[in-house]
């Protein structure tokens, strides 16, 4: 999933990002409010943590200027205050959680896990599909209950497949979901990951059918039942 990062503070920046990129997360990362707004007018993102004390622009601010953009994509605001004040003004312009600094990184992940799957109307954390099992929170695929090896990259191609299980994903999509700005990327490493994928999932009950001039949509295989 594509994550955008929104904290002044380097150290515990680059802490969150590196957690969330081996998680097989793609997150970019802003510094201002002023570089959030921008960076949330020109990209499509799965989630937002969203720090309040801004430089320029506030995170109020920031996400006041998001909702007011019609934009329903999740927000997790992160706050020094635990005041009600500050809560109740992040809730009202639309923040989707709230968390506390200092946190342990493994919190701020489950409320990732969680918010993703909320937006995607997924109450579990395994997405299954037939024989297939994905365990979101431990990211590890499953078949048959035996683990599946995978890169950080392919399993995050299957768990966007799965989750938009039914729909066509461009390969475009796959793009911005599977690389940050830094991230050099090109649609022939994504035809990479489906190839491998289609080997590693072969007799799994699962296709990947290419849908030509748009993308890949995840269906089950004609012979696998039920």
């Amino acid at each position: 999933m594509r994550i955008l990062l929104v904290e002044d503070d380097v150290m515990l920046a680059e802490t969150v990002m590196r957690a969330l990129t081996q998680s097989a997360h793609a997150v970019d990362m802003a510094r201002t409010g002023n570089e959030a707004d921008q960076a949330l007018m020109s990209g499509d993102y799965d989630l937002v943590l969203l720090d309040v004390g801004l430089p320029q622009i506030n995170g109020f601010e920031v996400l006041r200027r998001l909702r007011a953009r019609r934009s329903t994509v999740p927000v997790l605001m992160l706050t020094v205050n635990d005041t009600p004040e500050d809560l109740v003004t992040g809730l009202d312009l639309g923040a989707d959680d709230y968390l506390t600094k200092p946190f342990r990184l493994s919190e701020l992940e489950a409320r990732v896990r969680a918010l993703i799957r909320r937006s995607h109307a997924t109450a579990s954390s395994d997405l299954v599909h037939g024989r297939l099992r994905l365990d979101m929170a431990g990211r590890r695929l499953f078949l048959d209950e035996q683990s599946v090896e995978l890169s950080v990259r392919e399993l995050a191609v299957i768990e966007l497949l799965l989750l938009r299980e039914g729909k066509v994903v461009t390969k475009q999509q796959i793009v911005d979901h599977l690389y940050g700005w830094e991230d050099v990327s090109t649609s022939n490493a994504v035809e990479v990951f489906i190839h491998r994928l289609r080997r590693k999932l072969e007799n799994s009950g699962l296709n990947i059918t290419t849908v030509r001039g748009m993308g890949y949509l995840v269906e089950k295989s004609r012979d696998a039942g039920g």
